[in-house]
């Protein structure tokens, strides 16, 4: 039985948190697994590398599926929940569907921490650990991350389709609004835009533009992805995002951007006439700066709307509920 002394302290702490009107929630914690699984984190790291060095466009789709993740119901695991019972997986929205991959690389990381740890190691935990992962195994920055996430019981199929996650379609106005409602500024998207100097995109997401010759694209590059992305077919065939260094977390995609070499649709808005062309301008002139806002940007990304304390559960096994 707890001790007078120590019921009386808890009963002021609580006290304390209505009278200042201040949240008595569980904080999130770059140290959190220090003594309850002081290894977890070495054996995401290698799980991650094991995978990205089988497969490099790996680091891209792991970034990305954290993303995905975040921007829906905030950073709780909710996109690798299959479908069940009682959820319907927002692995079926149309901007995951065929798309948004390395599910399997996470469930396998979460596997070998429960080897060490069974039901300590949040999943929301092993994929924003596994995003840091991914970006310095490439070239890219790497950052403390805060831990102490719990995964949610719940997925949301309608917010994934319903404009939670951006478009490659978007317009500059509406990705900014978009990453505003996250708390993220302009700034933050166009660094985090910057992740696309990794990875590849299918075909249909960029045929429309590859084959409108507007004035937003170099010819010679729109003439160069035809060849791996026929009018009539080949939607599933891959171009990288950036065609000069795909494979390294680099600067290159600002570049692109004013050489009007952006892949996407929702790349060149970027970088046409409006607020964040000075953005662009800044990150291509100086990796430095490019590198500590996606620094900066991902922290903010991996800390939205996280579950903590008692809400959530953690899943032992990443697809499926308790």
């Amino acid at each position: 039985m707890a001790s007078p002394n120590i019921i009386t302290l808890i009963f002021f702490l609580l006290i304390l948190c209505v009278i200042n009107n201040t949240p008595c929630e569980a904080q999130l914690s770059s140290t959190f697994y220090d003594a309850s699984c002081p290894n977890a984190l070495r054996t995401i790291r290698t799980s991650i590398r094991t995978a990205i060095s089988r497969e490099r466009r790996m680091a891209a789709s792991i970034v990305r599926l954290h993303f995905h993740d975040c921007f829906v119901q905030g950073c709780d695991a909710s996109i690798l929940l299959d479908d069940g019972p009682s959820i319907i997986s927002e692995k079926n929205a149309l901007p995951n569907k065929g798309s948004v991959r390395g599910y399997e690389v996470i469930e396998a990381a979460k596997s070998e921490v429960e080897k060490l740890c069974p039901g300590v190691v949040s999943c929301a935990d092993v994929l924003t650990v596994a995003a840091c992962d991914a970006s310095e195994m490439v070239g890219g920055p790497s950052w403390s991350v805060k831990l102490r996430r719990r995964d949610s019981t719940t997925a949301s199929l309608l917010l994934a389709e319903s404009g939670a996650l951006p478009s490659f379609k978007a317009s500059l106005d509406s990705l900014i609004s978009t990453f505003g409602d996250n708390g993220l500024s302009a700034r933050d998207m166009v660094a985090l835009s910057g992740a696309h100097t990794i990875g590849q995109a299918q075909c249909f997401l960029f045929r429309d533009r590859i084959y409108n010759n507007g004035s937003d694209i170099d010819a010679g590059f729109a003439s160069t992805r035809r060849r791996r992305c026929p009018i009539n077919d080949g939607n599933g065939n891959l171009a990288p995002l950036d065609l000069v260094t795909p494979n390294s977390f680099d600067y290159n995609y600002f570049k692109n951007l004013i050489q009007k070499k952006g892949l996407l649709e929702s790349d060149p808005v970027l970088f046409s006439g409006g607020s964040t062309d000075s953005i662009v301008r800044e990150y291509s002139n100086n990796p430095s700066k490019f590198k500590s806002d996606f620094t900066a940007a991902m922290v903010k990304v991996s800390e939205i709307r996280p579950l903590t304390g008692q809400e959530g559960v953690i899943r032992r096994i990443c697809g499926a509920l308790p």
